[in-house]
């Protein structure tokens, strides 16, 4: 039965740390309580996060479920301040913050770009960025005193930052200063004024990448979305620029955090890495159980339910800011069992992975995203088969928000270099 407004309202709310760090722990002892959790934003925006995976599912497919902000109630009511740390999650009008045919027509701007084929066709592309960036990785671990060098900013960044770039059409000159304003606006422990400095910087470096682009077309992704703004019920100039800023932001935030925390799961489980060596493993199982055991995505924001909704025997009024908990889902006992917390490359649950999320707003770089995955771990274990993580995971750093679940640098010994 559905509890009235009194019994929700005695409910405690638990306000989430905008420092971020591992999520696991938490994940813990919030499941416990339940598959759904009230909780604090930064601002004291009251929401709801969803975090059992039965439930999650169940709740990124629902029909009465909305990515329009004119559902988010709060918001509505004037109760979100400006420079909100989440507002660039939720606010520009793109694919990701549009429903039904809205949605549809914004991300049919993307066309064909992340098929199967167009992925297969990037493969030697991203062999070739691989062998680079591992050759100039093992120059910097040369020309350190200690042999010590940073796998996220020679390795785990640079790739999918290069590769999204390139699909996209960012010209180099751009790509460092647009990385560091997107690692600013992911982050949930951020001045409002900060927020909306960057906002508007990278609203002015797109803008003015997209009109070089309109008047000197290219064979990209940018062009064709550029050619489509010639019918306005394809997609207006604001759209596109919304739409390539969330693109860029997705398209290589994520990859990053995920090779990472494979890395990181490898040096700290050997024997997975050695299943891997002796063909009782694959690669793309261990992209699989990072994502499940490691997601690179805590909360994502932000969806919203249009009516009261019931979820697994919990009510979420309609109108509440709702968090997909990823992190939590992926280790969620009642889907993956009582060795959920292991990490188990060999794994064979049949439980659909819901890292890339569910239902119509399904990631659409996901093979890409694996793609690079797959390609990245499987050449750095094989050039440097005694790569290590050089501290230990409690001096690691984590980026300062609750969106994402990555550390701030991986500081790793390469070992032997089979060239």
């Amino acid at each position: 039965m559905e509890p009235d407004a009194t019994a929700r309202e005695a409910c405690p709310r638990h306000r989430l740390d905008p420092l971020g760090g591992s999520p696991h722990a938490q994940n813990a002892r919030w499941l416990t309580e339940g598959p759904t959790l009230r909780v604090l934003m930064p601002g004291d925006v009251p929401g709801a996060m969803v975090l059992g995976h039965a439930a999650l599912k169940q709740f990124l497919a629902s029909p009465d479920v909305s990515k329009d902000p004119a559902n988010f109630a709060e918001y509505q009511q004037g109760r979100v301040p400006e420079g909100w740390p989440l507002s660039g999650f939720t606010l520009p009008r793109s694919m990701l913050t549009a429903d039904g045919a809205e949605h549809r027509r914004l991300r049919s701007v993307i066309g064909n770009t992340f098929t199967r084929s167009r992925i297969k066709a990037l493969r030697p592309v991203v062999e070739a960025l691989v062998e680079r960036l591992l050759e100039e990785l093992a120059q910097a671990a040369q020309a350190s005193p200690d042999g010590v060098v940073d796998l996220r900013a020679r390795f785990a960044m640079p790739l999918p930052l290069e590769v999204i770039c390139e699909l996209l059409g960012i010209p180099a000159a751009a790509r460092a200063r647009l990385h560091e304003i997107a690692s600013l606006l992911i982050n949930t422990d951020v001045e409002p004024a900060l927020v909306i400095a960057a906002s508007q910087e990278m609203i002015a470096i797109l803008s003015a990448i997209v009109a070089e682009r309109t008047r000197q077309p290219r064979q990209d992704l940018l062009s064709e979305m550029i050619a489509r703004t010639d019918d306005p019920a394809l997609l207006s100039v604001e759209e596109l620029t919304a739409t390539l800023r969330s693109l860029f932001i997705a398209g290589h935030e994520t990859t990053m955090g995920l090779v990472m925390n494979a890395v990181r799961a490898l040096c700290a489980h050997r024997e997975a890495l050695e299943a891997v060596r002796q063909g009782k493993a694959s690669w793309p199982a261990v992209v699989e159980e990072t994502l499940r055991w490691d997601d690179p995505v805590s909360y994502f924001p932000m969806r919203y339910p249009t009516k009261d909704m019931d979820i697994a025997g919990h009510c979420v009024e309609a109108g509440t800011a709702v968090l997909a908990g990823y992190s939590a889902a992926g280790r969620d006992p009642a889907a993956y069992g009582p060795d959920a917390d292991r990490f188990d490359v060999t794994r064979e649950e049949p439980v659909e992975l819901l890292a890339f999320g569910y239902g119509p707003h399904y990631c659409p770089g996901a093979p890409l995203a694996r793609l690079e995955a797959e390609i990245a771990l499987a050449r750095l274990f094989e050039r440097f088969p005694e790569l290590d993580v050089a501290v230990s995971e409690a001096e690691l750093e984590y980026s300062h928000t609750f969106v994402g679940n990555v550390v701030v640098a991986l500081p790793v010994r390469l070992g032997v270099d089979r060239g």
